[in-house]
């Protein structure tokens, strides 16, 4: 279904001239209405209404099905919330919530230097070591691909003590739409379906909402050395909508 992202992306160029071309639009059918009335092209229409309505309805009813699949997502939002999950063990002191122990891990994530004192009760979850503390390998921000394709928030890959990799989005939001995935690449900025898919790279699964904080576990096997982006893609029309290039911390 290549050349339906060629489609998506042709319109995706017009979309700054949305205005204009709609305008223009209501002023050509309604001149071609005009003149149809004033010539009588209605007049067969009419006397074979019937038939055309039998032929016309199926596929009217198909064009309709197909655009509210296609069109529906750019006007709502799913938006997800999910806890930092290396933060699910800790024991919340009194006079701190759960979200401000996820935001102290989430920083405590950061620091690369050995810490020798013992952790505060917060940071632990089993051990006061700081090697127990999930570490960041690669951290990235999305950029807009477009005017249409849009993408803000953070993409980071950390590394928990027990040596399982994830990738975490952080105040991440995006234009919605149809079957987005995350993707992982070795290219450090795809633009096309093949860049995105070049050797190594690895689908962690369709997208959970287009606004939120979210996490995907990414699969054992995968070399995260290789990985350079993080790709939000539009799987039917083969579409990049937003990339975070992963730099080292």
């Amino acid at each position: 279904m290549a050349f339906l992202g060629d489609i998506e992306r042709f319109f995706a160029d017009l979309y700054p001239y949305r205005w204009p071309i709609l305008a223009l639009v209501f002023i050509v059918l309604t001149a071609v209405a005009g003149v149809g009335l004033w010539r009588g092209w209605h007049r067969p229409l009419w006397r074979h209404r019937v038939g055309l309505a039998l032929i016309g309805t199926p596929g009217l009813a198909a064009i309709i099905a197909v655009g509210i699949w296609l069109g529906s997502p750019l006007f709502t939002n799913v938006t997800v919330d999910e806890e930092f999950p290396f933060a699910a063990g800790a024991i919340v002191p009194s006079g701190m919530t759960k979200i401000e122990v996820e935001q102290v891990m989430a920083g405590m994530a950061q620091v690369s230097q050995s810490v020798d004192e013992k952790m505060p009760e917060v940071m632990s979850t089993s051990t006061d070591s700081a090697e127990d503390e999930p570490q960041i390998l690669k951290p990235g921000s999305f950029q807009d691909a477009d005017s249409f394709h849009k993408g803000s928030g953070q993409a980071t890959i950390y590394r928990g003590a027990d040596g399982s990799h994830l990738l975490r989005l952080d105040d991440f939001q995006t234009t919605n739409g149809p079957e987005f995935h995350v993707v992982l690449s070795p290219s450090p900025d795809p633009q096309t379906s093949s860049q995105v898919k070049a050797t190594g790279y690895v689908d962690l699964g369709k997208l959970k909402g287009n606004i939120g904080n979210q996490n995907y576990p990414i699969p054992e096997e995968t070399d995260i050395n290789v990985q350079m982006s993080v790709i939000i893609y539009c799987k039917p029309f083969q579409v990049v909508f937003s990339v975070a290039m992963l730099g080292k911390k």
